[in-house]
């Protein structure tokens, strides 16, 4: 009886499909885009850096040579597509979330 239970939770796991639950790959907003790979990072102005990487999560420090050098700044993986970006609040109080998109892959 317990081999027949196992077989069916067994084969239940294959029924789903699998999906991306990682933040890494390339993302865009508006006409911006970059890209994670594990801890690597491409910046939207196109220079390879280092940050701090989970599996969900991703924080970096802004390069020198960029709009908000030395902010840092903190993605979460919300859904498969989507990422919620959040910059320091500016001088105004405007506060800095932007929801980026998985870039779509065309030929």
């Amino acid at each position: 009886m317990n081999k027949i239970i196992i077989l069916i939770l067994i084969l239940f796991s294959f029924a789903y499909p699998a999906f991306a639950d990682a933040i890494d790959g390339q993302w865009c907003f508006e006409e911006k885009n970059f890209s994670i790979d594990g801890s690597n990072f491409t910046t939207p102005a196109g220079k390879s850096i280092t940050g701090e990487y989970d599996r969900h999560a991703f924080s970096y420090i802004v390069p020198d040579g960029e709009a908000g050098a030395g902010n840092k700044i903190d993605m979460t993986l919300i859904d498969e597509d989507t990422i919620n970006l959040k910059r320091p609040t500016d001088d105004s109080g405007q506060s800095g979330m932007e929801m980026w998109k998985r870039c779509e892959v065309t030929s």
